[in-house]
């Protein structure tokens, strides 16, 4: 069921870029926009994870720099039957965690220097769990799929708000109202959707996670520690890049949340105490 949520979903965003195109340009307008969503996925597939990676100055690390970690994610690795991913570290004393890369064969875990620091072992387990179900489930190129159809959706808004403001109607009575509302309404549905898709990947890799580390309870102490971290010291980070993180780094921020990617901590948490009983 989950699938087939997100299989609508992203067809959702799909069908509103096309939408966007039509009002900018009608049939010209979708083609355009289905040539930018193509080149846009194409791009984001092949170059995310170094973009992102580059973004934050993750550092790869070894097993001889960072050997607890190390340690963590090959032992979790085997168990989940996958490949080996790259590990990296972020110097940020906020607690934090993603996993980026284009599938199993090419992904990362990044983990900032603060996660080291207030985390045990068992509830470090949990963290690379929920990373390393968000690779198995393939969860990154999903995620990154939403990500750039939703800022193809934007891209396009601001053509649209600029072509009412300049006329280009192409003579149609309400054509430049349609642009107005077009390039108002779309750029929140986008929103709307791609965080409805996040916030159900990121109940799958709470349960995953569990299941891979074995521990659902210490991934809800590391949640609520990692949550509460979070909303006293705010990670500097993308906005963009939000969805990634395992709890949200912009929590601290109000006006950043209202269309927040995550579901409620307290509801995962909830959940995963329920898997531990």
């Amino acid at each position: 069921m989950n699938t087939i949520k997100v299989v609508l979903l992203l067809a959702s965003l799909s069908g509103l870029l096309m939408v966007v195109g039509y009002f900018i340009g009608r049939r010209r307008g979708v083609i355009m926009a289905l040539g930018l969503s193509m080149l846009m996925n194409i791009g984001s597939y092949w170059y995310s994870d170094k973009i992102v990676l580059k973004m934050y100055n993750a550092r790869e690390v070894t097993e001889e720099q960072s050997p607890a970690l190390y340690h963590v994610v090959t032992g979790l690795s085997e168990r989940a039957r996958l490949p080996m991913p790259g590990v990296y570290i972020i110097d940020s004393q906020t607690p934090n965690a993603f996993a980026t890369g284009r599938n199993e064969n090419h992904a990362a875990i990044a983990v900032t220097s603060g996660i080291l620091n207030i985390l045990d072992r068992a509830e470090l387990e949990g963290v690379i769990g929920h990373e390393l179900s968000h690779i198995k489930n393939k969860d990154m190129l999903i995620s990154t799929m939403a990500a750039t159809i939703a800022g193809g959706v934007v891209m396009l808004s601001y053509m649209a708000r600029w072509a009412a403001i300049l006329g280009d109607a192409e003579g149609k009575q309400g054509g430049t109202v349609g642009l107005i509302a077009t390039a108002i309404v779309a750029p929140i549905a986008a929103t709307i959707i791609q965080m409805a898709i996040s916030r159900s990947r990121e109940y799958g890799a709470d349960e995953g996670g569990a299941k891979i580390s074995g521990k659902p309870a210490a991934l809800a102490r590391a949640l609520a520690k990692l949550s509460k971290a979070s909303g006293v010291m705010p990670m500097d980070a993308n906005p963009s890049t939000a969805h990634m993180f395992i709890v949200n780094p912009l929590s601290g921020d109000f006006f950043l949340t209202l269309f927040d990617t995550h579901p409620p901590i307290e509801e995962r948490i909830d959940r995963l105490m329920k898997m531990s009983s």
